[in-house]
């Protein structure tokens, strides 16, 4: 009864002043009939497409109601192919398809909207790019990663709670039905362990995990929670494999492939059971129902310091790279 309590009590203190802004600051809450206007930084991947076309297209069956992208800020990144080759083609489809007024700044972006999409590829420019959101008071969803460096991902949490404002980063690994599936599953009577996999591409400008192995790492804490203390590595140029040691005794284990089929999985090891996923259905739909919750209740669904220890987990993996395998604490990075 006194958990019950404690959270009426909680839900009443964080949805007061979310009214409180909307009449101050124009913010379209959920029930005012207007759709929460949505800003996008970065048109370098293609979740700025997909995305907009979740929040804005009716007729799209993963629809999701009350929200609209209006301005993106193109940004990019000239040393990486994967960004400077397609960040002119998203903006023209942003820009001819779907009507978004493409801006040549983040502050007029911020002044546009009530929320933002920082989706940059790159996680070195998101400490930069974020920090206008963050002096507007612009809630703000961070793609993976969070950042490209323990550093930086700890100002962004740092100038947010300066600021008073709320901010999640995620993977959407973190909410596939098969990861929340594994996770509540009463069959296996408590976690001891997870193994999973997925592709690990390494682009030589960022941290090796940081890049795409962020997926398998995100689903990995999402199943076990936080609590690794340390981190071994071992690297071939097909393969990672990348122990976690939590502080109870428990194992985690990434394997991430650059030679063979592009997919997921997890094995959960429980106490009484031992469970795997299916397979995995590309679609982000979990994902930004999840944003547009947090955009709604300023609330967000993954505590910020499990983000920070996520970024401190692959940091990790890298310095043990360096050492030959060698096992290194997340207090090293966790300075």
């Amino acid at each position: 009864m006194l958990r019950h309590v404690r959270r009426a009590i909680y839900v009443f203190v964080r949805v007061l002043p979310l009214t409180l802004l909307c009449a101050l600051t124009g913010f379209a809450p959920a029930d005012s009939g207007k759709p929460i206007r949505l800003g996008i930084i970065g048109l370098d991947t293609s979740h700025c497409i997909e995305f907009t076309k979740i929040f804005n297209d009716a007729a799209n069956p993963l629809y999701i109601r009350g929200f609209r992208v209006v301005a993106a800020f193109k940004g990019g990144s000239l040393d990486i192919d994967a960004s400077r080759n397609r960040v002119e083609g998203f903006t023209t489809e942003l820009r001819d398809k779907w009507k978004i007024e493409i801006v040549d700044d983040i502050p007029t972006l911020t002044s546009m909207v009530d929320a933002v999409l920082l989706e940059s590829l790159d996680g070195r420019a998101h400490l930069e790019q974020v920090r206008p959101v963050l002096a507007a008071g612009k809630p703000v969803f961070i793609d993976k990663p969070l950042a490209d460096s323990y550093h930086d991902a700890s100002e962004i949490a740092r100038l947010a709670k300066q600021g008073g404002v709320p901010w999640f980063s995620s993977s959407s690994l973190r909410f596939w039905e098969e990861t929340v599936r594994l996770k509540a599953s009463p069959e296996a009577g408590g976690i001891v362990g997870c193994d999973v996999y997925g592709p690990c591409p390494i682009q030589p400008q960022q941290p090796d995990l940081m890049w795409y192995g962020v997926h398998a790492v995100e689903a990995l804490y999402t199943i076990m929670g936080p609590g690794c203390v340390t981190v071994t590595r071992v690297n071939t140029g097909d393969t990672d494999v990348v122990v976690g040691k939590w502080r109870d005794g428990r194992i985690g284990v990434i394997r991430g492939i650059r030679k063979g089929p592009h997919d997921y999985g997890i094995t959960l090891y429980g106490v009484k059971a031992v469970l795997r996923s299916g397979s995995r259905a590309e679609t982000y739909r979990p994902l930004l129902l999840e944003v547009a919750n947090f955009f709604r209740t300023r609330i967000p669904p993954v505590n910020p310091d499990e983000t920070l220890e996520i970024i401190a987990f692959m940091e990790a993996a890298d310095i043990s790279k360096t050492r030959d395998g060698a096992p290194v604490k997340l207090a090293e990075v966790i300075k």
